[in-house]
C-alpha cells in the first residue's frame, strides 16, 4: 500500500512538474542587472528585455541591483528561487573575475545554471578633453612624465577596467592611481566633469560621448576597427600592440532552474538577439555578437571554465585578492 502511495505521489509530483513547465512563465520575469542604471549592461539589459516580453508574453523587469563589483546583484540571484523567474544579466566580471576580487557569500560556479551567450563588449582608451594628448602615443608621453599626478577611474579593483589599467601600465612602465566606482555610469559622470583623467571604458553606451566631442578616443581594444566608429584605431594601430580587453555578458539562473525553464529563457534570449532591430542597435553601439554555435547554456558554461582557467592565476600574480 505505501510502494502504491509513492508511486501516485511520485506519478502527481511530475505531472504539476509537467504543467509548470509546459506554461512558464505564466508571470513577469525579473532580470536583475548588478550595477546602476545608464551603463552600457543596463542598456543591453533593457534593449533585450524589450524584445524577449513579446517572444515570452510576459513582462521583463529590469532591476538594477548595484555594488561591489556586481557581486551585490549576482548575490541577490544566487539567493532567489530557481523556478525561471528571476535571472540575472552577469559578465565575466560576476561570473569569473570576483571570485577572485571580491569575499562572495556564493560560488560562481556551483550557485547558477548557465543559461545564454550574449553580446559582449570591447573597451575604448578614453581620457577627459583636458588631457593634452591627440593620440594614443602622446598619451603615453604624457603618461610617462606625470605618473603621480594620472588617475584611472575602474568600476572596481579586480574588473576587466582594473585589468586592462593593469596592462597598461606594464606595458607602459609607468604606475598611476586607480579610483574605483559602483559602476561605470557614476565613473563616467566624474570623468566629464574633470575628477580623473583617464579610463578603459566599454565602448557601448558610452560611443555618443566621444562622437559628441564630450571625451577624447585614444584606441579601441580589438584587433579590427568597430563598424560603429571606424575612426577609432585599434590598440595595435596606435600604440600599444596586443591589448585586447572585452567583456562577455550572459544570462544565469538559480542553480536547480527546471531544465525547460532555462530552454525557453534561451530561445527568447537567442530570437531577440535575431530581431534586425535589436542587431542594428548592437552595432551602434559596438557591442559583438557571440557566434551561433556559442548561444547554448552548455557553451556558456565552458567559456566561464576557459576564462577561470586564464585569469585566476593572472589575478593572483598580480596581488588582486579581496579587500579586508
Amino acid at each position: 500500500m505505501q510502494k502504491l502511495i509513492a508511486i501516485v505521489v511520485a506519478a502527481l509530483l511530475a505531472a504539476v512538474t509537467s504543467a509548470a513547465a509546459q506554461t512558464f512563465p505564466s508571470r513577469p520575469i525579473t532580470m536583475v542587472v548588478p550595477y546602476p542604471a545608464g551603463g552600457v549592461t543596463d542598456t543591453l539589459a533593457r534593449l533585450l528585455a524589450e524584445r524577449m516580453k513579446v517572444v515570452l508574453g510576459q513582462t521583463v523587469i529590469v532591476e538594477n541591483v548595484g555594488g561591489a563589483g556586481g557581486s551585490v546583484g549576482a548575490g541577490r540571484v544566487a539567493r532567489a528561487a530557481a523556478d525561471g523567474y528571476t535571472v540575472l544579466l552577469g559578465n565575466s566580471e560576476t561570473h569569473v573575475l570576483n571570485a577572485v576580487a571580491q569575499s562572495l557569500p556564493y560560488d560562481v560556479v556551483a550557485d547558477f545554471a548557465p543559461v545564454a551567450l550574449l553580446p559582449a563588449y570591447p573597451f575604448l582608451l578614453v581620457s577627459k578633453n583636458a588631457v593634452p594628448a591627440k593620440n594614443l602615443k602622446e598619451l603615453i608621453a604624457w603618461i610617462k612624465a606625470n605618473p603621480d599626478k594620472v588617475t584611472q577611474g575602474t568600476v572596481g579593483i579586480g574588473t576587466v577596467q582594473h585589468l586592462c589599467g593593469f596592462a597598461m601600465q606594464k606595458a607602459i612602465g609607468a604606475r598611476w592611481q586607480f579610483v574605483p566606482y559602483r559602476g561605470g555610469a557614476p565613473a563616467m559622470q566624474d570623468l566629464l566633469g574633470g575628477q580623473f583623467d583617464i579610463m578603459c571604458t566599454a565602448s557601448g553606451s558610452f560611443l555618443p560621448l566621444v562622437r559628441n566631442g564630450q571625451i577624447r578616443a585614444y584606441a579601441i581594444t580589438t584587433k579590427a576597427r568597430a563598424a560603429s566608429a571606424p575612426d577609432i584605431p585599434t590598440v595595435d594601430e596606435a600604440g600599444l600592440p596586443g591589448l585586447y580587453f572585452s567583456t562577455w555578458n550572459a544570462f544565469w539562473a538559480p542553480k536547480g532552474t527546471p531544465a525547460a525553464a532555462i530552454a525557453k529563457l534561451n530561445a527568447a534570449a537567442k530570437e531577440a538577439m535575431a530581431d534586425p532591430t535589436v542587431r542594428k542597435r548592437i552595432t551602434d553601439l559596438a557591442l559583438e555578437m557571440p557566434a551561433s554555435d556559442q548561444l547554448a547554456p552548455e557553451a556558456l558554461g565552458a567559456l566561464q571554465k576557459a576564462d577561470i582557467e586564464k585569469w585566476w592565476p593572472m589575478m593572483k600574480e598580480a596581488g588582486i585578492k579581496p579587500p579586508r
